[in-house]
């Protein structure tokens, strides 16, 4: 199933909704510090409901650990900046979704060391800064699991 990276998050109810995300649809899920909480943090916790124990959680200590561990994967970075439509790509079971912090989204050298082709972004209106973190990998992983088949593990 499909691994979902949360680079340095700040909100902890955020991260606490894709952890519940990635509990249901059996993603995997992959926090890069620094983190802007704690992974006992209250607000995370109640986010997640008692979804923790049912979620795969693994927290890498940088981008370059991180990125070495999926080596052989194709990996998208999501972005307002981002160059292809989410939804006019093919995705494989094996794919991974890199996400940026809240307030300030992937650093522009870290977005343009990938090809443009795996660059996603999410169509909003104009003008508008961002969707909300947790909805924006809701999105793309119920698309990506749809294309799959909604298959179960």
């Amino acid at each position: 199933m499909f691994d979902v990276v949360l680079y340095q998050p700040e909100i902890p109810p955020n991260t606490g909704n894709i952890i519940r995300l990635c509990a249901n649809t059996g993603a995997r899920l992959h926090l890069i510090k620094p983190l802007g909480f704690s992974l006992e943090d209250k607000q995370l916790l109640r986010a997640g409901l008692d979804y923790h124990e049912f979620a795969t959680i693994r927290v890498h200590d940088s981008w370059s650990k991180c990125a070495s561990y999926f080596e052989s994967r194709r990996i998208f970075a999501v972005s307002t900046k981002g160059t292809q439509q989410y939804d006019l790509v093919s995705y494989d079971e094996h794919d991974v979704f890199l996400f940026g912090p809240e307030t300030r989204g992937l650093p522009a050298d870290l977005l343009e060391s990938f090809p443009k082709t795996q660059r996603l972004r999410l169509p909003m209106q104009p003008h508008n800064r961002s969707l909300n973190l947790s909805n924006a990998v809701a999105v793309l992983v119920y698309e990506a699991w749809r294309q799959m088949g909604f298959r179960t593990t």
